[in-house]
């Protein structure tokens, strides 16, 4: 299942270098999504706002987050992946700047779900590119290590926000979430690009050589030929082709929107969207579940909410196994999707307090399953050259399906008045992805297997 290219990449080397890059680069930035309810929360209760303001701003952000994958592929084709990474960094920092001087609502708009959002959108593609250029076979485990450095910071980093709420105000501790989105310009210096090979233009290098034969003033046989040739298909690509037809072809190209004629890559992009969403909504609901429907109290919903973290953080080192045995990326995370699914379906019917730290445990893993392969499965099945945009066509299936279905989860959950039915509402998208995967993939792997007999059957003997 895995596309195969001619480029050969080191598979370690200066890549370490750049995984531990990475890290700090999710360190600083992406754990500011874990804290958005530390931080404005407070301030916006000050302000008089309700809950309706504050799940208006986090799906502003998760919007503009999403829908920068309309631009993130031809930004990191056209100005390289460190580059993009660094002014993902100055956004987030800046968006984190307008928010510690907000005095209204939409100044948390502007701030947050803007220019957080979009720089955001630009870090973790750009990122990702940043490694897949320097690993093969080892790919899944500097995923995991350099992701595994974003879940470690969401343990520390809700400590620093409450020592300067504290100690220091709501301005201050935004300013310092500010400065320190701005350190990942650090960890994007050690982004250097591997040098990718060399492609031959064949029409260039001949005009080239045109060129130089026609030094002495003369016209050569080949140059003749060269510039007929050229004022021919030039006639004909005026007269054939409009201007609009010539820019819908560049763009096209430029974003990589061939890949939509794949249908295994539409699927590939839903149901990833669809996981995505179902996570989200669930990240959303579970403490109100732990407390109004399995009646736990404040101290077991934190003990069971770090639980979920603590096996997220764990698992991420996962990858240094399934590389090991050759696993794909995709297959891994079906298997995450399933575990998803049975854990949900456990707590949909018990709410038993060791049932519920078990299924927290898996929870967590499964999660963590679903979370470093996501990516990974885009650059299995898309060539080097269309990663880029790939992951940006990705991305947007995942704002759509958030607007439109995380919607749905809601309104499920405020219609029927009921944490379980909101569960199994997610069990139902979930159980769509492994129905609509689990077929293809086991086709594909039967065909693989027989090809691979076809190859070590020895050939039958003709009589003579």
């Amino acid at each position: 299942m895995d596309v195969q290219t001619s480029r050969v990449v080191p598979d370690g080397g200066w890549g370490w270098v750049v995984v531990a890059a990475v890290a700090v680069i999710n360190m600083t930035n992406q754990s500011i999504l874990s804290v958005f309810g530390q931080l404005f929360v407070g301030e916006l209760r000050q302000m008089n706002e309700d809950t309706f303001t504050s799940a208006l701003i986090t799906n502003l952000n998760s919007l503009a987050l999403n829908f920068s994958g309309l631009f993130v592929g031809l930004a990191i084709k056209s100005f390289k992946p460190r580059n993009v990474a660094a002014t993902g960094c100055v956004l987030v920092s800046f968006g984190m700047a307008l928010c510690s001087f907000a005095t209204e609502s939409w100044h948390f708009i502007v701030g947050y779900s803007f220019f957080v959002g979009f720089g955001l959108g630009l870090i973790s593609p750009s990122t990702f590119m940043a490694i897949n250029s320097y690993f093969s076979n080892k790919r899944g485990r500097a995923v995991g290590v350099s992701l595994a450095g974003a879940g470690v910071e969401q343990v520390l980093i809700p400590q620093v926000v409450r020592y300067f709420l504290d100690n220091h105000g709501f301005r201050f501790a935004v300013l310092a979430m500010s400065a320190l989105s701005l350190t990942g310009l650090f960890g994007a210096m050690f982004l250097k690009p591997l040098n990718p090979p060399v492609k031959h233009n064949n029409r260039r290098h001949i005009r080239l050589l045109a060129e130089t034969d026609g030094e002495s003033g003369q016209l050569s046989p080949l140059q003749i030929v060269v510039v007929a040739t050229q004022s021919k298909t030039d006639e004909a690509q005026s007269k054939s082709e409009s201007l609009c037809r010539r820019m819908g072809n560049r763009l096209v190209q430029a974003m990589d929107l061939e890949l939509l004629k794949d249908a295994v890559f539409w699927s590939i992009i839903v149901g990833m969207a669809l996981v995505y969403t179902a996570t989200i909504n669930f990240t959303m609901i579970y403490p109100d579940f732990l407390g109004q429907t399995a009646g736990l109290n404040s101290t077991a919903v934190a003990f069971c909410m770090s639980v979920v973290a603590g096996a997220d953080i764990v698992c991420r080192l996962l990858p240094c196994i399934t590389d090991h045995l050759r696993i794909p990326y995709r297959v891994v995370f079906l298997l995450g999707t399933a575990g998803l699914l049975f854990a949900r379906l456990v707590l949909a019917e018990s709410q038993d307090l060791g049932v519920i730290i078990a299924m927290s445990i898996l929870m967590g893993m499964m999660k963590s399953a679903t979370v470093i392969n996501n990516n990974l499965t885009i650059s299995a099945h898309c060539r080097s050259d269309k990663l880029a945009g790939g992951l940006g066509l990705s991305m947007m299936s995942k704002g759509v399906i958030v607007i439109t279905v995380g919607q749905l989860l809601g309104w499920v959950r405020d219609y029927a008045d009921s944490y379980v039915i909101c569960l199994y509402a997610q069990i139902v998208l979930l159980l769509v992805v492994v129905l609509a995967w689990a077929p293809e993939i086991y086709y594909r792997f039967r065909m693989q297997k027989r090809t691979w007999r076809r190859h070590l059957m020895p050939p039958k003997r003709v009589p003579n």
